[in-house]
């Protein structure tokens, strides 16, 4: 029998921050040899099979008192970029606004990845399919970046996504929290995701959220779409076409057929392009649905 092959990372030397400052400052002595590792689900896997290599590891875990959080300030919803997909999960007072977030946790991976794995993490790893960066979009957060001397940005989404596996996150900044705008309305939404399966990448997934005024009819709605595209993708003229219209199963099926149209896909292992253009018609329709019923609750 032929030997095994063994899955090893290249070298590397560990270093453990207790701050947000001193990882900032070890990142910005180390430049580009370094990665931050939090959860480590992903960049693990790709470091054994020498897709990534870094001289540097820093462990970021420490940091989850200052930066693992679900806090309500105002009119907004303010998520600490080390909040763990647990406590994603659990939070009855997060899933009483969007219940999305839980939604979508329940179909994430496995409890292991769920107990380790953070918020920041998934965004950072800018994965076309990775769930919470749809989730994220389709509430139309915003990513606070800090760099070195408290310096501190504040991007969208879109902005925050530059490309498949590439951040706006420079090698001497650090993504701290992530904030979601709650406004006054009547607000639902949902996520639905078809896999392979259970816990497996999306082959196409939506997430939906409907913000219903006194009158019943749609103030905002958003659609955000993963594994349909380079990024996931917010889609404009879906808001567009539902605001100011009462809910209905034609203006569902109106939205899905913008989506199909809008999106990006491509043929590969997980489905046809047009397997998958259908597939985001569906999701955008069941979780309007979804979203709509749940403002009415």
């Amino acid at each position: 029998m032929g030997r095994r092959s063994v899955q090893v990372p290249a070298p590397f030397e560990y270093e453990r921050a207790t701050s947000v400052d001193q990882a900032i400052g070890l990142l910005e002595r180390l430049g580009g040899s370094a990665r931050l590792v939090a959860g480590g689900h992903s960049l693990l896997p790709m470091m054994k099979l020498r897709l990534a290599n870094f001289e540097y590891l820093i462990d970021i875990n420490d940091l989850h008192a200052e930066l693992g959080y679900i806090r309500f300030e105002g009119a907004e919803v303010r998520i600490g970029a080390l909040t763990r997909h647990r406590e994603l999960l659990e939070s009855d007072e997060l899933a009483a606004v969007f219940p999305i977030f839980r939604d979508a946790e329940r179909v994430i991976a496995d409890p292991i990845v769920r107990n380790r794995g953070t918020l920041g993490g998934s965004l950072c790893q800018a994965d076309p399919s990775e769930d919470l960066s749809a989730v994220c979009t389709t509430l139309d957060a915003s990513c606070v970046i800090r760099g070195p001397g408290g310096a501190q940005r504040v991007v969208s989404m879109e902005q925050f996504h530059v490309g498949p596996y590439e951040t706006a996150v420079a090698e001497n900044e650090i993504l701290t929290e992530i904030r979601f705008p709650f406004k006054p309305d009547l607000c639902g939404s949902a996520y639905a995701k078809v896999e392979r399966r259970a816990g497996d990448w999306a082959v196409v997934s939506a997430g939906s959220a409907v913000w219903i005024g006194g009158d019943g009819t749609i103030v905002d709605a958003r659609v955000g779409l993963a594994a349909v595209g380079p990024n996931t993708t917010g889609i404009p003229e879906i808001s567009a076409a539902l605001r100011g219209r009462e809910p209905s199963e034609e203006l569902y099926e109106t939205a899905g057929a913008i989506a199909a149209h809008s999106c990006e896909p491509v043929t590969d292992q997980r489905g046809s392009a047009d397997y998958k253009r259908h597939l985001a018609n569906e999701l955008t329709r069941r979780t309007l649905r979804r979203a709509v019923e749940r403002t009415r609750g």
